[in-house]
C-alpha cells in the first residue's frame, strides 16, 4: 500500500457499497484514520437512497486484526462517538452489513464481523478473541455477542483463553452463513448481497430494526416495540403488489 492510498477504500456497486479496509501491511489494523475513515463510509452507506446493503472486508489476503496496538498505549482505542470501534460496533445501522472475512478477523477485527447482519468467509479464514492474553477485554460486543452466537462453553474457550475458531468450525456453529474456497470471500458476500436485494428494501431495513430493538426484551414489551414499526408497512403499494404478486403466480414488480 502506498502511503497515499486511503486506509478505507470505497466502491459503489449497483445497490451496494462495498467498504475496504486497506491497511494490509498491518493486517488491516485499526487506528483513528481508519476509524474516522470507515465510519463516514458507513455514514454514506445509510444516507444514500441508492443504496440498499454494505459489505466490509479488508485487503491483502486478511479482513482485521483489530486495533492497532503500536498505537494504542498513546492513542487510546479508536471508538468513534457513540458508535463504538470504527464506528461500528455499537452502531444502530439501518442497512444490512455483509462481513466478507479473509484470513485473519481477530481481536477487534471479530468483533466488527460480529457486528455484521451476514458473514461470509473463506475456509482458510480463522476468527479469535486475544484480548486476555494482551492483558484487555473485549470490549467492543466480543463478551456480549459471541456467547449468544456459539455454545456458551465454546465462547467462553475463546474469550478466556484465546484460543481461535477456524472458519469450518464457525460455520458449522452457524456463525458463518456461507464458507467458501481461499479468495472467494467478497464473491459469496455479492451474492448474498443480490438476494437480500431481491426483496423490498422497506421490508429488509424495518425487519433489521426490529430485530436490533427488540434483542433481550420479553416477548410483551417486544410486540409494543415492533408493532409501531411493522405497522406502516403494512399499508405501503409494495405490501399491496408483494401479496397481489403472489396470488398472480409473478414476480412483484421489484424484481422485475
Amino acid at each position: 500500500m502506498d502511503s497515499q492510498d486511503p486506509v478505507v477504500m470505497t466502491e459503489p456497486r449497483p445497490g451496494v457499497l462495498l467498504i475496504t479496509l486497506n491497511r494490509p501491511r498491518v493486517r488491516n489494523a485499526i487506528n483513528h484514520t481508519l476509524a474516522d475513515a470507515m465510519d463516514a463510509a458507513l455514514t454514506r452507506l445509510d444516507a444514500a437512497p441508492s443504496l440498499a446493503i454494505g459489505i466490509l472486508t479488508g485487503a491483502g489476503g486478511h479482513f482485521c486484526s483489530g486495533m492497532d496496538l503500536r498505537a494504542f498505549p498513546t492513542d487510546g482505542i479508536p471508538l468513534v462517538a457513540d458508535r463504538g470501534l470504527a464506528g461500528l460496533t455499537r452502531a444502530r445501522l439501518r442497512k444490512p452489513l455483509i462481513a466478507a472475512v479473509e484470513g485473519a478477523a481477530v481481536a477487534g477485527g471479530f468483533e466488527l464481523a460480529l457486528a455484521c447482519d451476514l458473514i461470509t468467509a473463506a475456509d482458510t479464514a480463522f476468527f479469535a478473541l486475544p484480548e486476555v492474553a494482551r492483558g484487555l477485554v473485549a470490549a467492543e460486543g466480543g463478551a456480549i455477542r459471541l456467547p449468544g452466537r456459539l455454545p456458551y462453553h465454546v465462547a467462553m474457550e475463546m474469550l478466556l483463553t484465546a484460543a481461535s475458531l477456524p472458519a469450518p468450525d464457525a460455520a458449522r456453529y452457524g456463525l458463518v452463513n456461507q464458507l467458501t474456497r481461499e479468495g472467494q470471500a467478497l464473491h459469496a458476500a455479492l451474492s448474498l448481497a443480490e438476494r437480500v436485494q431481491a426483496n423490498s428494501r422497506d421490508a429488509v431495513h424495518v425487519t433489521k430494526q426490529i430485530v436490533q430493538d427488540t434483542r433481550g426484551l420479553d416477548d410483551h414489551t417486544a410486540y409494543t416495540v415492533q408493532d409501531p414499526l411493522s405497522a406502516p408497512v403494512f399499508t405501503t403499494t409494495t405490501a399491496t403488489e408483494g401479496a397481489t404478486a403472489f396470488t398472480e403466480k409473478r414476480p412483484p414488480a421489484w424484481q422485475r
